[in-house]
């Protein structure tokens, strides 16, 4: 009887907490992903497009459907900054994926397209060297995502972006792409017409008397993004020199406490990644936390 009891009390513990960190594998909800794939069931005829000249459609259409069965996997590149655009790509994906396939299947073919009223008109130097891309990890084979990263950065500009303005060949890894704190949460606000909470900033860490309870009050409510010093939390080529300021965005997806130490999960550009680290470790890679609400986003 003793056994069995243990058995049963195992199967429920696993159960249990499987079930506390399952992450769901598709990202949008079923009505609007069914409504994004019927998008790109229709474009299949789609034709070379003369803006960009680099990309074929069937590589452009194949990619997007991947983005659509497998949207944990979009991969910003190695060495690249485009790692805030990745996370603002991540809630794109969870919340209206349609939005995002019919914005990029204008862009493919008009050379410019709107997202919801910002309006994309990446420049001549993007459009040339979209596709074309190397050395850059998964990117390099996934001509739409180059697009599309390519496009954002050439649209929002922030103050780290006043000496590099005009995209040149090489530009993804440079001052050109970067994003600091308020650039993220006005591209947040714009793209996915969200109201923005924002703590911290580019030079001073965000102060809570209990940061992981303030994350998970936070995770309640909707979507968390962390702006971090990467140098302190994991090596990235970006960040080859550790210097003490943030420099790399990404996805909450769940803290857990434990007796001495903070679990965190978190989606970093294609990948889902644990880390467990100490309060004081958590305090210091934090320098910026964006959230937003669910019931406070307009759809229109």
């Amino acid at each position: 009887m003793k056994q069995w009891f243990f058995v049963l009390f195992l199967l429920f513990t696993i159960v249990s907490t499987a079930q506390r960190r399952r992450v769901p594998d598709k990202l949008a909800n079923e009505p609007e992903r069914v409504k994004a794939m019927e998008m790109l069931a229709h474009a299949d005829t789609l034709q070379q497009s003369i803006h960009w000249p680099n990309i074929t459609p069937q590589k452009f259409l194949n990619n997007l459907k991947q983005n659509l069965d497998y949207p944990f996997k979009i991969n910003t590149g190695r060495g690249t900054n485009f790692c805030a655009y990745g996370a603002i790509t991540y809630t794109c994906f969870k919340n209206e994926p349609s939005r995002y396939i019919q914005c990029m299947l204008d862009l493919y073919r008009n050379g410019e397209a709107f997202y919801r009223d910002v309006k994309l008109t990446p420049s001549d130097g993007v459009k040339k060297e979209a596709g074309l891309m190397i050395y850059q990890g998964d990117l390099d084979i996934h001509p739409a995502d180059q697009v599309w990263f390519l496009s954002l950065a050439d649209r929002f500009k922030g103050y780290l972006n006043f000496f590099n303005m005009r995209y040149k060949k090489g530009d993804e890894n440079t001052l050109w792409a970067s994003t600091n704190l308020a650039k993220f949460n006005r591209m947040l606000r714009r793209l996915c017409k969200y109201k923005v909470g924002s703590r911290g900033s580019d030079l001073i860490r965000p102060h809570s008397k209990d940061l992981p309870g303030f994350l998970e009050e936070k995770l309640l409510q909707g979507e968390v993004y962390l702006y971090l010093n990467n140098a302190l939390l994991r090596k990235k080529n970006h960040n080859s020199v550790k210097k003490r300021i943030p420099s790399h965005y990404v996805v909450l997806m769940e803290i857990i406490r434990t007796e001495n130490d903070i679990i965190i999960k978190y989606w970093d550009g294609s990948y889902k990644t644990v880390k467990e680290v100490s309060l004081g470790s958590l305090k210091q890679i934090i320098y910026g936390i964006s959230w937003v609400k669910y019931k406070e986003k307009n759809n229109e």
